[in-house]
Parts: structure tokens; C-alpha cells; sequence
């Protein structure tokens, strides 16, 4: 979590004695945390070296958006067809609080909402490998996310970026309700239009001729 929020920043050191300390936890418990992170592209880890916090990458930012762009809307369609009623349900509850998380500027609570959305939204897909695949892609993209609000947007737009986040994630909600698998497959492709506005700021705080396009797919 604090890797994907940069209080551990890009690049920083992960000494797992101080882990450990910090962390309360036992070395074991620390070191299979570490070979998590590593396997999901969080982190490096090079003999002798040690591990670093992996360095922010406006390329790959678009890769992963690409990508949640082809499973994501597939995903939603999915959930219309075969979630059960206590899916929806849990779906339908998942961003109550939301409102006053974006007032007072509460980004960790706004991460979790939007990570279990998608993570319940997999599930209720009833298709487990997609659960398996989306959730480590949305600890990426919240990390893309966060280093985006770290360069300094103005707070009013961000505001309105995240209540636009938000409601594009409960108007899907009310179509896999009512079962239109298509709608929901359009909800979802739209929600992922707002990360978008994110994912571009990334790319422009990096410079021009390290940044490769990648040709989108709709």
C-alpha cells in the first residue's frame, strides 16, 4: 500500500531488517511480501543489491491502461450477465462514503474503494482467472494515479476528476443491475476514459523523447 501511494517513493531503498520493524512483522512474513511485490512489477530485486522501489514509468502507464481497456468493459459485461444479487449489492455499497473521501482529500481510503470495486467487479464476473489478472493491474494504475495528484493539480479539478471517477463507477453499477451487458461494457470503457486524464498528466511530467506512444485500441 505505501509503495502504491509513494510514501515509499520510486527508487528508494528496502532494507528488510527496517521493513520488518516497521512494519511489525516477522522477516518471513517480509521477505514473501517482497517476492509478491517483485512478481507484480512493484519492485526490483537484483543479488546482492538488494530491492528498490521500482521507478515510475509513464510508458508503462499507458500499457497498463491498454490493457485494463481490453479486460475491464469484458469484465463489466460479464458481471450484467452472471452476477448474483448480493454482487450488486456489495458493488452498489462500495463508494458510499466517497463523497466525504474526496472533501477532505482522503486518497488512501478513495484507493481501497476503487480497488475492491474492480476486484468484486472481477469476482461477480464469475470467471475467477479475471480476479487473478485485474487486481494486481489496479495496484499499478493507483500508483500511476497517485504520482499523478503528487505533481501538484489544482485541487478544484481534482475534485471534479474524482467525483467524475466515482459516479462513471456507480452509473455502471445500475447497468449490470439491470442486466445490459452492453451498457455496462460501455460504463466501463468510459470509467476507464477518466483514468485516462491521469495517465496522460504522467506521461507530460516526462520528457518528450522518453515517452513512446501507445496506439489505443478504440
Amino acid at each position: 500500500m505505501d509503495i502504491v501511494l509513494g510514501i515509499l517513493a520510486p527508487g528508494a531503498a528496502l532494507d528488510e531488517q527496517t521493513l520488518a520493524h516497521d512494519y511489525e512483522a516477522s522477516l518471513a512474513a517480509i521477505r514473501e511480501a517482497l517476492g509478491r511485490l517483485a512478481l507484480e512489477g512493484l519492485i526490483i530485486r537484483k543479488p546482492r543489491a538488494g530491492a528498490r522501489v521500482a521507478p515510475i514509468d509513464a510508458f508503462e502507464a499507458r500499457q497498463v491502461l491498454e490493457v485494463r481497456r481490453l479486460i475491464e468493459p469484458h469484465a463489466a459485461a460479464l458481471a450484467a450477465e452472471f452476477a448474483s444479487p448480493e454482487d450488486i449489492e456489495a458493488l452498489d455499497h462500495v463508494f458510499d462514503d466517497a463523497e466525504a473521501a474526496i472533501r477532505s482529500g482522503d486518497y488512501r481510503t478513495l484507493f481501497l474503494m476503487d480497488h475492491e470495486f474492480h476486484v468484486r467487479l472481477a469476482r461477480a464476473s464469475g470467471n475467477p482467472a479475471l480476479a487473478r489478472i485485474i487486481a494486481p493491474l489496479q495496484l499499478k494504475a493507483a500508483r500511476f494515479w497517485a504520482c499523478s495528484m503528487a505533481a501538484g493539480e489544482g485541487p478544484e479539478n481534482r475534485v471534479a476528476v474524482d467525483q467524475a471517477e466515482v459516479d462513471s463507477h456507480r452509473a455502471m453499477v445500475k447497468l449490470i443491475s439491470k442486466r445490459d451487458t452492453a451498457g455496462a461494457r460501455a460504463a466501463a470503457m468510459k470509467a476507464l476514459g477518466v483514468v485516462r486524464h491521469d495517465v496522460d498528466r504522467l506521461s507530460a511530467l516526462a520528457a518528450p523523447s522518453k515517452v513512446r506512444q501507445v496506439p489505443s485500441i478504440v
